[in-house]
């Protein structure tokens, strides 16, 4: 029994040590980082014609919070419910809280639907503020499937009378088409891609629905 157990007790070892991990990385493997960048996003824009003589909403855009577990830069994985793990020697260039903030303003801007999109902090003040909460980009694998979920929380907010005009939850699911992390931050950029041109949409809306009650 001794001789048995000694070769299996050997391997494991060799495998712990060697930094190998069920997703093939080994320990001494440089880092690779990966951003967030959505690049192709289609925003939903607003002619000017349409817009008439009502003043468009400056938009103050507070930064993206993330929920808890989810403001780190290393990728998520989750291979059952209740628990994340995290890619080794693969990382996002920051949280993608901190990278989805600038993405947000840009789409948004590009929409028409605002005199102008200001990020904080800033001095500016503004008729209306968009507040935004990551509430999970994770990769899930269950062997079966292997896909992105990627779920944003968003408010717009009257800044005036401190009233919240809308919110909505965005939840995009992306299939994973190549196996590694690479895989994985495609279909996570291909995500948020999808969600940022429907916040467009939901901030046009609420923009439009505020412009409608200006005297």
């Amino acid at each position: 029994m001794n001789r048995l157990i000694y070769p299996l007790s050997a391997i494991a070892l060799t495998l712990f040590f060697s930094g190998c991990t069920i997703f093939g990385h080994s320990a001494n493997e440089q880092p690779s980082f990966y951003a967030l960048d959505a690049l192709q996003v289609e925003v939903a824009k607003v002619d000017a014609p349409a817009l008439g003589a009502s003043p468009r909403p400056t938009l103050i855009v507070n930064p993206t919070h993330a929920a808890a577990g989810y403001d780190s830069r290393r990728i998520i994985y989750r291979r059952k419910p209740h628990q994340l793990e995290y890619y080794a020697h693969n990382e996002w260039i920051d949280t993608p809280a901190r990278m989805l903030t600038p993405l947000i303003a840009a789409a948004l801007e590009q929409s028409g639907a605002f005199q102008a999109v200001v990020l904080t902090p800033s001095l500016a003040l503004g008729e209306l503020r968009l507040d935004t909460e990551i509430v999970r980009l994770v990769h899930e694998y269950t062997g079966q499937s292997s896909r992105v979920r990627f779920t944003l929380r968003a408010y717009i907010v009257d800044s005036k009378h401190r009233e919240v005009l809308g919110g909505r939850e965005f939840d995009e699911v992306v299939d994973v088409q190549s196996a590694g992390p690479y895989g994985v931050v495609v279909a996570s950029n291909q995500a948020v891609q999808t969600a940022l041109g429907k916040l467009t949409i939901f901030a046009n809306e609420e923009a439009e629905h505020w412009r409608s009650k200006q005297p």
